[in-house]
């Protein structure tokens, strides 16, 4: 799929097929989030992969916006690492534009993802750490819920003029 197809394209996907997702498909979707950029090229992430159903199924009680994970093959838990941090803080961008590239990849490998938020909510924090055994240096940022589509959205254009602003604010 060409870069900006895949860009106009990509939309949420919340229903999902029966069909697994391939270990050669989680690893392309791994590989392009490990080319991410990241703050001093300090990588600050960890990936944890879920498939074991009981696992996917306690996820709406952690996240009702991914309650969707119970009926999908596989999730990502998107993870910043403290102790791989060289400044600071920036590994909540880090490990954003890591998820960025990995559902970009999920759509040119014709799955489907959506993002769900964890970070900055302790509760979700908390729910994550204790379902899948986080140590206190690993931070949960993002949930994705992967899987083969099983919904077609319509694609439309976003672009916004009145959010551009040349040189300064522009109100």
């Amino acid at each position: 799929m060409e870069l900006f197809e895949a860009l106009k394209t990509r939309r949420s996907i919340r229903k999902f097929t029966d069909e697994p997702v391939s270990d050669d498909e989680l690893k392309t979707v791994l590989e392009a989030a490990m080319m991410a950029p990241s703050a001093g090229n300090a990588q600050p992430w960890q990936f944890i992969v879920v498939t074991e159903q009981e696992k996917l199924e306690k996820i709406g009680s952690i996240n009702p916006y991914a309650a969707m994970a119970a009926r999908a093959p596989v999730s990502i838990l998107v993870c910043g690492d403290l102790s791989l941090e060289k400044f600071p803080g920036y590994w909540v961008q880090d490990c954003s534009a890591a998820v960025e590239n990995m559902l970009l990849a999920i759509h040119g490998l014709g799955l489907g993802a959506v993002w769900t938020g964890v970070h900055p909510l302790k509760e979700r924090i908390k729910g994550f750490r204790d379902l899948l055994g986080l140590p206190e240096q690993i931070q949960p940022l993002a949930f994705l819920v992967i899987g083969h589509p099983d919904q077609q959205l319509k694609s439309e254009s976003r672009y916004r003029e009145d959010r551009i602003h040349h040189n300064q604010w522009e109100g």
